[in-house]
């Protein structure tokens, strides 16, 4: 079986399409709050919901981002 190695910069762009679900998915939080006049203390309570939600904007990502790639791989075949 070979090994793999995941770099440094696949590490670093990864964690930042995390950050920026993450940003996403706060805004989303702090949208609803304001869309229905509820406190603001949930901005904490909800953080469970808050990164569910960051997790699934991930993943939908990720099948874009493959999706992409096998488009540009049968492209170049």
């Amino acid at each position: 079986m070979k090994d793999s190695v995941i770099t440094a910069e696949v590490k670093r762009r990864e964690l930042w399409i995390l950050l920026g679900c993450f940003v996403v998915a706060n805004i989303v939080n702090w949208a609803a709050i304001i869309k229905f006049a509820t406190p603001w203390y949930e901005i904490f309570s909800q953080i469970g919901y808050v990164v569910v939600t960051t997790l699934i904007l991930y993943a939908l990502v990720a099948v874009l981002r493959i999706a992409w790639g096998v488009m540009s791989y049968l492209k170049r075949k």
